[in-house]
Formats: structure tokens, C-alpha cells, sequence
């Protein structure tokens, strides 16, 4: 049996989600902020379960598999922006020096982009197709439909929405392979994230910091600074171009993911938005054009999703039962950077 924990850097908590064998030993959340203050509650959560065989995340944008005792600063700054949601990153950078320091089993994951399954058509001029943590969601998600319908890995087929507190990804899956994505700052907007800008749009802003990426989604358009998702939810009459917005961005997603899987088995909803009922509800009904719709299946009772995909690509990583999951997603032939499929001319995008 193998004793692994999987972690998801979320914009407003860090999830852990663990397990020894069918037992859970871990299934807990610490907000982003309280880590970036003191990351030794980061390590308290991990050092009440040691040993442990594996520790997956927190792994940002992504890299190819990679352990921590292989990362240096540029692998750190591959993996967390400097400036990209100052309370993140500042938490994930302190989090993976201390777990570097203490010694910890730590392997970081890849994001859409970096996967061989993707087509380098589909990833020209992207960089976000879906961070370490959407991968991790289609790992939870590929086990759920396998268990729930009896298949083999490779027979797997959903279209998958994560619906975020910041960000809204969408992620497409054909014969267990992840095979197209749009991530959080690719597509629609989110509840807080405008998601894909307008390229006229970014030629007037200039320089514009990176903090921009977490505005212009649905609560910006209520008006209201102080809005949360479960207040649009129970009033949606109240802010229909929120709700509207909301709603009609992940409706849009799951329609462009149709390109590259046709005939999806079902569509997977996950994320905290969708586990709001009245949004769930929604959704759903906005969905049911394309076929079956439903929540992805977890075991985690506190932890998102990620953390508990993260869980099962490391139980995987280490030989455990959910090995052909990892296998089917070919993580162990992720490769490059986020920075490789850039084509544009006339200007440069410095790698760290």
C-alpha cells in the first residue's frame, strides 16, 4: 500500500487531500492567505501524516514531472509567476522552499500544455490550456467515470468543467487522453477572472500587472466588490448580467470542447461554484443540450477536487492501483514549457 497526499494551491485555499490504502489520513483546507503569512501551517498539515511514500503539488502552472530536489529558481519561476496573485504565489513559493528544506517527497505535475495528447496545433500562441490543477481534476474525474461505468481507462470520454472561485477551465478527454483545454485566462470570464481579453483591448492597456487577470468576471459586472457566488445564487433576479455571464461562459467552454470530443459520454461539472445548488442546477440545465450532466464523483468530504486528483496521480506515480490513470494521461511524457508554442512576430516573450 502506499501513503500519498496530494496537494491544489487554490486562489482562496490550499486543499489537502491523503490516503494509506483505502484509509483517508488527510482532508483539510487552509486559506491562501493565512499560508502566505506563515508557511509553517503549510508543513503542519503535511508533518501530522508523515512518512509519506509521495507528495504531488503545489504545482502552479506546471512542469513536466519533477522532483523537488531537481528544482531550482527557474523551475520555480516556470511554475509560479512572481506577480500572478500576490497571496498565491508568495504562499506556493514559500511552501515548496520549506517542504525543499524539510526533505519532503515532493513531485510537481504537469498543465495541459506540457501533455503529449494535445495536439501542438491546439497549443499555438496558448499558454494557459488548464494549470497542474485542472490535470489533476481530469485525473479525478477519469477514475470516477472508469469506476462508475465499469471501463477501462482508455474507453473514458467527458468534457470537464471546473468552476472556480477566480477561474473557469474546461478540459476535454477522449480515450482517457486529455486532448484539448481552455484554461482559467484562456476562455470566458469567471466569477472573479475576465478570462480571454479582447486583443484590442490588451494593445490599449500596455503594460497592465498581472493582478488585472483576477478582474472583470461576473462579480464585476454586479457592481458589488463584495459580492460572493452564493449570494449571486440565491438572488440571481438581482444580477442577471453576473449570473448570465457566469452561466453562458462555462456553457460556451463546454460547446468549444465539443471540437475536439464530439460525442462525450457525459459532462463533468467540479470546482466550488458547482457545488453551490442553485448554480449546479443551473448549469445542468444549460448543459443538458450536450448530453448527460453531472458532478465529478470524490471521496474528499473538505478537499477540492484537485487536491484529491493530485492524490491519485501520486498514488499512481508510485506504482499504487491508480498507476493506468497516469499511464492513459501519458504524464511521464509531459515536456517543455509554457513559453515553447508562441509564433507571433515582432515582439519577444522572455522565458525565466
Amino acid at each position: 500500500m502506499t501513503r500519498v497526499i496530494g496537494i491544489d494551491p487554490g486562489t482562496g485555499s490550499f486543499d489537502f487531500f491523503g490516503m494509506d490504502g483505502d484509509k483517508i489520513i488527510l482532508d483539510t483546507s487552509v486559506p491562501v492567505a493565512e499560508v502566505a503569512r506563515n508557511p509553517d501551517v503549510f508543513l503542519d498539515a503535511v508533518k501530522g501524516v508523515l512518512p509519506l511514500d509521495m507528495i504531488v503539488g503545489p504545482s502552479g502552472f506546471g512542469l513536466p514531472l519533477t522532483t523537488i530536489g531537481e528544482m531550482t529558481e527557474r523551475e520555480l519561476a516556470l511554475m509560479v509567476s512572481e506577480a500572478k496573485n500576490v497571496s498565491l504565489g508568495g504562499g506556493i513559493r514559500a511552501a515548496v522552499r520549506r517542504m525543499k528544506e524539510a526533505g519532503f517527497p515532493v513531485y510537481f505535475t504537469p498543465g495541459v500544455i506540457h501533455l503529449p495528447t494535445v495536439p501542438r496545433y491546439r497549443k499555438a500562441n496558448k499558454m494557459d490550456m488548464g494549470t497542474a490543477d485542472k490535470v489533476c481534476c481530469a485525473a479525478l474525474a477519469l477514475r470516477d467515470q472508469a469506476e462508475l461505468y465499469g471501463l477501462d481507462y482508455g474507453e473514458t470520454s467527458f468534457i470537464l468543467a471546473e468552476v472556480g472561485y477566480a477561474f473557469t477551465a474546461a478540459l476535454g478527454v477522449s480515450g482517457g487522453k486529455i486532448v484539448d483545454g481552455l484554461g482559467g485566462t484562456a476562455g470566458g470570464p469567471g466569477f472573479l477572472a475576465l478570462g480571454n481579453m479582447d486583443a484590442e483591448l490588451a494593445v490599449r492597456l500596455g503594460q497592465f500587472p498581472e493582478s488585472v487577470l483576477c478582474s472583470g468576471g461576473a462579480r464585476d459586472i454586479s457592481g458589488r466588490d463584495d459580492l460572493t457566488p452564493e449570494e449571486l445564487a440565491r438572488d440571481p433576479e438581482r444580477y442577471p448580467d453576473a449570473w448570465n455571464m457566469l452561466l453562458e461562459s462555462v456553457t460556451k467552454r463546454v460547446a468549444a470542447m465539443m471540437v475536439g470530443v464530439p460525442e462525450p459520454r457525459e459532462i463533468l461539472l467540479s470546482g466550488r461554484l458547482a457545488r453551490i445548488p442553485e448554480i449546479y442546477r443551473a448549469l445542468e440545465a444549460r448543459l443538458a443540450r450536450f448530453g448527460k450532466v453531472r458532478p465529478v464523483g470524490r471521496r474528499a468530504k473538505v478537499a477540492k477536487e484537485a487536491a484529491e486528483g493530485a492524490y491519485i496521480i501520486g498514488e499512481g506515480l508510485s506504482g499504487g492501483k491508480y498507476r493506468g490513470i497516469v499511464d492513459s494521461l501519458e504524464l511521464r511524457g509531459a515536456r517543455g514549457t509554457m513559453y515553447d508554442h508562441v509564433l507571433l512576430k515582432g515582439v519577444k516573450v522572455d522565458s525565466p
